[in-house]
């Protein structure tokens, strides 16, 4: 439902324009350009219609990735390293504070993932990124976090591509992507964790199935991956952020090298993963991603809109609230099958107004 808007404090306002004037020279310094080689989005007739979408809660500080425990929603902010519940009636409350959080630029407190009794996250600390797991205790409404566990430390990070969205797969392993931090050759080297989707069991081990020995690393070859999700297959599929040429929709490959930096987007080449669709850089930049409604539904950032790609083809797409709330971080499917969508324009690139940033539900139709 949605909730009226409040008018917020003189400070916060501040911050908000600031981040609106910075954004065009942000964006000049920290974008690269388009190509016009890539392919342009194809209108599907079979893809799912989208219709009411309301704000279930707003003035959300830069936030990053959505999980539930059980029906709760809770969502990570980036810079302020809160984890934020959220009731049926967009009331937030924190649940925790990971102290640990050091982010700079892009980096800070990024993916999270609900399992078993455990809020795993994955964050920036010192000069490297980390996973670690919090055990959930409490009701809804007075959900706490547990002291930390690290169930995986060293992850190189940057103030840009760290990639950072984590999930557990139908295995039951937790599978997190990593960018190459802005070294793009370590992509392309298996003993580096840089550029990767690693697998991991819960407890951060190395699963004895993984395609290389006494490696977490799953799949090779990426620039900044930042989203993942799986079909009722069991197909993995991976979204991730282009340089100059094509922005990637991946089906993930156990061992498979998905050829940053030697190719971006279709190579056409037997040595590398051709994406299964790719765009142009300025239209999407593309995040997280669920599935819902024989849909994969992807959150863009740069393109400023809700991407639909029907799993039936997989090579045509449609667009949602293009422009329409700025910036899309994260989308993920409710308990009640309904969308939750991140906006994500405090974040130092977007345009921010006095609702942002917001967590919008979407019914479908």
């Amino acid at each position: 439902m949605s909730i009226p808007i409040v008018c917020t404090a003189n400070d916060r306002l501040a911050r908000r324009r600031a981040v609106t004037l910075l954004s065009p020279l942000l964006s000049i310094c920290l974008l690269t350009g388009c190509s016009a080689d890539a392919k342009p989005p194809v209108t599907s007739p079979e893809a799912s219609e989208a219709s009411e979408i309301s704000a279930l809660t707003t003035e959300l500080d830069a936030p990053w990735s959505i999980a539930f425990h059980g029906e709760t929603t809770l969502v990570s902010e980036r810079d302020s390293g809160r984890i934020l519940e959220i009731d049926a009636n967009g009331n937030q409350r924190e649940a925790g504070n990971i102290s640990a959080v050091s982010g700079v630029g892009e980096g800070g407190l990024l993916g999270i993932a609900v399992h078993e009794r455990y809020l795993y996250a994955y964050f920036t600390a010192g000069e490297e990124n980390r996973i670690g797991r919090f055990t959930l205790t409490g009701e809804p409404g007075a959900l706490e976090l547990g002291e930390p566990q690290t169930i995986l430390e060293g992850i190189p990070s940057a103030s840009y591509h760290n990639g950072g969205r984590i999930a557990f797969g139908p295995d039951g392993m937790l599978y997190a992507t990593v960018g190459d931090a802005g070294d793009s050759s370590v992509a392309q080297e298996k003993s580096s964790l840089s550029g990767k989707i690693l697998r991991l069991t819960p407890e951060g081990k190395v699963p004895e199935d993984n395609p290389f020995e006494n490696s977490p690393v799953y799949s090779y070859g990426h620039r900044n991956p930042q989203g993942i999700v799986w079909d009722a297959k069991g197909i993995l599929y991976a979204s991730e952020f282009g340089q100059n040429t094509s922005d990637e929709l991946n089906i993930i490959k156990p061992g498979g090298n998905y050829g940053w930096p030697k190719v971006e987007g279709i190579a056409s080449d037997d040595q590398y993963v051709d994406p299964i669709q790719q765009w142009d850089p300025a239209q999407a930049s593309p995040s997280g991603m669920t599935i819902a409604g024989d849909s994969i539904w992807i959150a863009n950032l740069r393109g400023e809109l809700l991407r639909e790609v029907p799993l039936q083809d997989t090579s045509t797409s449609i667009e949602h609230l293009a422009g329409e709330y700025g910036r899309l971080r994260d989308v993920a499917t409710a308990p009640d099958g309904s969308l939750l969508i991140l906006t994500n324009n405090t974040d130092g690139r977007g345009t921010a107004n006095n609702e942002d940033d917001r967590l919008l539900r979407m019914e479908l139709g």
